[in-house]
């Protein structure tokens, strides 16, 4: 790869991150946190499905993010800052062609290009176990933190990770710590050498280690969701700032946003900046002189068409994408009207991706006996456009590489899967179960174990209720099958189990080009009750 340009890039970077406030007449001290999380491999930029923007969208101003406005955002926010730090929380990985093709390499390359100083460690960077992880944190110029998941017995990654870490930044000692989700093990692919604890105690450890040290600013980087860091918070007071990431949340005055930025918890500041590049947190937060934090403002930089892109990120990027481009212009079929497959309804109720992928999972493999689709929510990553469709949307969809997985299971062991789904809706957790085959009613506020009523089968051509102790063929993925997303029961009670068929994105694209062109739809299948 060419990368003579990056040189100079992060050598400017360097010196402005080492400019000092040395000289300043007053005690106080001013520090601006730039920060991104969830990327998921967005170069590129994006739609307004999240999906990978067309160069006629985005000329005409169209289009979010991507790498090349993320360099632009980034330089012009440093130079208004007295002091600043550039941190990820988490989630590089996945999502894109460019993970598919590149694995971390690209992301490497241009987060050590921007200049980021640190980093934890997402859930989606263990999805292709810790081998790639290991690689990836080898080419990067900063520390990767991680203090509640235990890599000692993990010799690819064994000395790569830190608790913690400490910068200097105008003169003032800045520790950083991160943590990650603690269900990693059934989130993504770590493998059996790595465990994972809640994140609390370490945290105190942690704070307790560099307060020893003289550090009186500390900040949390957080891979965990909103939800945790605002627990986090309540149970660690002496956090300043907690950087959060994982479930996508945008925080601000903005339209869409869940809660103001930042969040403030006791004394605690907590930010996110939404997902897949479209915005740039920027939060400056002044401390006095024994380190409390007096004030702070800001708000995420959304990037849009105003925010210019850099000519040579954007040139490099032109590069990298030569070998993905006959992969993913091939017109693989056709849709009336956009199929959205969006966080905030796939996890929450039947969607229009939902509906589609799991009529396509049993249309591959009916003629095997299977009757029945579950899928998770949380694979679906975006929504598909009007028009022609084209294989590389069909895999910023379906980007995993998950392969169709076919077993026998009860049907109590169903009706326990779809409990599982709605386990974490308040989470907005990516287990929330989409159906092929069968209808249910959820009731979120229902109590635990009992949020699932009225399932209903086919049978004889009707709807009928499911019967426990019967035996039904059911096809998932097969992260789904091996107990992803809280699925155990498809690991410790499935029968006749095959884990090993076709990618689930050829599985969608076949189906949508025998059925095109598609319309969106949705069938009553998921009923959510109050």
């Amino acid at each position: 790869m060419s990368t003579g340009f990056l040189k100079t890039r992060v050598a400017g970077i360097a010196l402005m991150a080492g400019l000092t406030a040395a000289g300043a007449a007053h005690a106080d001290y001013t520090l601006t946190i730039l920060h991104t999380n969830d990327f998921h491999a967005r170069f590129e930029p994006i739609n307004k499905y999240d999906s990978t923007c067309s160069t006629e969208d985005n000329d005409a101003g169209e289009c979010f993010g991507g790498t090349a406005r993320q360099v632009t955002a980034i330089r012009e926010a440093r130079a208004k800052a007295e002091n600043s730090i550039l941190v990820d929380a988490g989630d590089q990985f996945q999502g894109t062609l460019f993970y598919t093709y590149y694995k971390g390499k690209a992301s490497a390359e241009f987060m050590d290009m921007m200049g980021y100083q640190a980093m934890v460690v997402g859930n989606h960077e263990f999805d292709d176990g810790p081998e790639v992880l290991g690689k990836y944190i080898d080419a990067l110029d900063f520390p990767m933190l991680m203090a509640n998941g235990d890599v000692s017995k993990e010799p690819a990654l064994d000395g790569k990770i830190k608790k913690s870490v400490v910068l200097e930044v105008g003169g003032q000692k800045i520790g950083l710590i991160g943590t990650t989700a603690q269900d990693n093990a059934i989130l993504s692919s770590p493998g059996k050498n790595i465990t994972f604890s809640e994140p609390v105690p370490v945290i105190k450890e942690e704070v307790e280690k560099l307060k020893a040290e003289g550090v009186d600013k500390i900040i949390l980087l957080s891979h965990s969701g909103y939800y945790v860091d605002q627990e986090t918070a309540k149970a660690v007071p002496d956090l300043d700032v907690i950087v959060g990431g994982h479930t996508h949340t945008l925080l601000g005055d903005m339209e869409g946003a869940e809660g103001s930025y930042p969040t403030m918890v006791g004394k605690t500041a907590i930010v996110t900046a939404s997902a897949h590049s479209k915005y740039l947190g920027d939060l400056t937060v002044t401390f006095d002189d024994a380190g409390v934090v007096k004030s702070t403002e800001g708000q995420p930089i959304l990037l849009d068409a105003s925010v210019a892109e850099d000519p040579e990120a954007k040139a490099r990027l032109t590069e990298l994408a030569k070998p993905l481009e006959e992969i993913r212009q091939k017109v693989v079929a056709q849709s009336t009207d956009a199929i959205d497959g969006s966080r905030d309804v796939c996890r929450l109720k039947e969607c229009p991706m939902g509906d589609l992928m799991t009529d396509a999972m049993i249309e591959r493999v009916k003629d095997q006996g299977i009757t029945i689709a579950i899928t998770n929510g949380g694979g679906l990553r975006a929504s598909l456009p009007a028009g022609d469709v084209t294989m590389g949307d069909v895999l910023t969809v379906l980007p995993f590489q998950n392969t169709l997985a076919t077993f026998d299971a009860k049907g109590s062991v169903i009706v326990a899967a779809l409990e599982n789904g709605a386990s974490q809706m308040e989470e907005v957790a990516g287990r929330f179960s989409q159906v092929g085959g069968l209808k249910y009613t959820v009731t979120p506020s229902a109590e635990a174990g009992s949020r699932i009523s009225d399932v209903m089968v086919m049978k004889d051509g009707d709807w009928a209720p499911i019967d426990p102790e019967a035996t039904y063929g059911v096809v998932t993925n097969n992260y789904v099958r091996a107990g992803g997303d809280g699925y155990a029961m498809f690991g410790t009670d499935a029968t006749n189990v095959y884990d090993y068929g076709p990618d689930l994105a050829d599985v969608l694209a076949e189906y949508m080009a025998a059925n095109g062109p598609v319309k969106p739809y949705t069938d009553g299948r998921i009923t959510v009750a109050e």
